[in-house]
């Protein structure tokens, strides 16, 4: 499956923490980031990892075409709700394109969890 990472600057920790949790299950898969978050997820867990641009400069919308040529299998976007960002408007565009295309979107640590264990559960039935 494609997998594609993105987390505001206050959720890098908490995406890099969760990646390493489930390295053992993203590394069966092909991996895409946004720009820091790719780096690092490379340089931190070892991961091979397609890197975008930054969000901010347009790795959002980078991630949005990939899954409107329907190239994506599953996004996890650790999304900061309580900081204004100044791309939000891609933001809401590539949410909004997960919902047209019906792409899995985990927006939070407990929906990308869910994600992890059954992509977990997946490979054991293999």
């Amino acid at each position: 499956m494609k997998i594609s990472f993105i987390a505001h600057d206050k959720k890098k920790d908490e995406i890099i923490e969760f990646v390493k949790r489930y390295k053992e299950v993203f590394e069966h898969h092909e991996i895409y980031a946004t720009g820091t978050t790719g780096r690092m997820i490379s340089e931190q867990i070892g991961l091979k990892v397609h890197r975008f641009l930054s969000g901010p400069l347009g790795g959002d919308q980078q991630i949005g075409a990939k899954i409107a040529e329907g190239q994506m299998d599953i996004i996890i976007f650790l999304r900061d709700p309580l900081t204004a960002q100044p791309h939000e408007p891609d933001v809401s565009a590539l949410v909004r394109l997960c919902d047209v295309h019906s792409i899995p979107l985990a927006t939070n640590i407990g929906s990308a969890e869910v994600f992890a264990k059954a992509l977990r559960s997946r490979e054991i039935v293999k």
